[in-house]
């Protein structure tokens, strides 16, 4: 890395878990790197939705670094979830025609609920899980796939953890880390963020700002996400070795399929 940034540099290590990102310094000068990064941060950075995207270079080996402006500022804390903003910031991505035509060039493949069970059914089998609550909730999920389709797909985060949102000291939001994007029902996002940090007394109010009402319809998808990504962490973890956090997403998980006696068979 200092052999591309060039005389005067020096690139140290941004933390992560993929090793990918840094940060380089020369003088009052700062740029962060990242290895391999979305294919779309070009359309990400246009819209203002991650910082300045400065230069791309491929390197002989094949792999593509991007340099973006560094933007002094924090992540949000969890509690800052409820802001106006980032519903608004939420709502301009899923509602980025920019971003969805570049995902459908790069050829990703959408992601339906019925792909989602298959996946999750052949991690399962390949994990060796035997616990009796993941096979309910894949029965769950398969039983009320077609009651999920979505009305719209769009281009989804899929990690909107509070950690992915930063605050420029000018007060501008960014959601970064984008390595998991994917073109899915918005009601991925949604799900994971209401249920994670949000109220459900507020949940009307913050569904406003992002311009959409709770349904049924909408309840009943975020519900379902929820419930594949909660099955997803507890093999990821399991797999990982680390039993006490597969535990607890499982109490979630636990919890997640008695809320499912509110919705009914055909409702």
């Amino acid at each position: 890395m200092e052999l591309l940034m060039g005389e005067g540099w020096n690139v140290e290590p941004a933390g992560g878990a993929t090793g990918e990102a840094y940060i380089a310094h020369a003088g009052n000068h700062k740029v962060f790197l990242k290895r391999n990064s979305s294919p779309f941060l070009a359309v990400l950075s246009a819209e203002g939705i991650v910082p300045k995207l400065l230069w791309t270079k491929r390197l002989e080996n094949g792999d593509v670094v991007t340099a973006q402006r560094w933007v002094p500022g924090r992540e949000l804390k969890s509690y800052e979830m409820g802001r106006p903003d980032v519903a608004q910031l939420l709502s301009k991505i899923h509602s980025s025609s920019e971003l969805l035509d570049m995902f459908k060039r790069i050829g990703n493949q959408p992601l339906t609920p019925g792909w989602i069970v298959e996946d999750l059914q052949d991690q399962l089998a390949r994990a060796g899980v035997t616990h009796p609550l993941l096979h309910e909730a894949i029965r769950y999920l398969s039983a009320k796939r077609d009651e999920v389709i979505p009305p719209r797909m769009v281009v989804c985060h899929s990690d909107i953890n509070h950690n992915n949102w930063m605050l420029s000291e000018s007060d501008h939001l960014y959601l970064i880390d984008w390595d998991g994007a994917t073109v899915a029902d918005p009601a991925l996002d949604l799900g994971l963020l209401l249920y994670g940090y949000i109220p459900r007394s507020e949940w009307n109010n913050w569904l406003t700002e992002y311009g959409t009402v709770l349904d049924a319809g909408l309840l009943k998808r975020m519900h379902w996400h929820v419930v594949s990504q909660t099955v997803s962490a507890i093999i990821w973890h399991f797999n990982r070795g680390e039993m006490t956090e597969a535990g607890s997403w499982t109490d979630d998980l636990k919890r997640l399929l008695n809320e499912n006696l509110f919705f009914p068979p055909g409702e």
